[in-house]
């Protein structure tokens, strides 16, 4: 099974969930998965104050690609602040987290199979 095809549709539609970790100030939404691999595109939203050092470093075994579409957040590891503009290409493997962020941060991302 891959991800389902969608012609373009609102965004909107598609309802925040919170993510992995049950904070509430953590937030996904959902635009494409592939339930087989659990690979997904998604908008990922920190609210301001959000902090996912409970969840610890993240390490994936799937591609990730991240744009930060508005706001920053901190990788607390790195001890780095990224902002709105910024990509990234993490591939299998990578650590990366946990982020803390102030302002708040919105980001776009996909997911894909190594």
């Amino acid at each position: 099974m891959a991800k389902p095809e969608y012609e373009f549709f609102p965004v909107e539609q598609v309802d925040y969930t919170i993510c992995a970790g049950d904070d509430p100030k953590i937030k996904e939404r959902i635009l494409s998965r592939d339930p087989e691999t659990g690979v997904a595109t998604r908008i990922l939203r920190y609210e301001p104050g959000a902090d996912s050092t409970p969840n610890g470093v993240q390490v994936h075994e799937f591609w990730e690609e991240v744009y930060i579409l508005e706001g920053s957040f901190t990788d607390l590891e790195l001890g780095e602040t990224f902002t709105a503009g910024m990509y990234a290409c993490r591939p299998p493997g990578m650590r990366h987290g946990p982020w803390r962020s102030d302002e708040g941060v919105t980001t776009f991302e996909v997911r894909y199979p190594a």
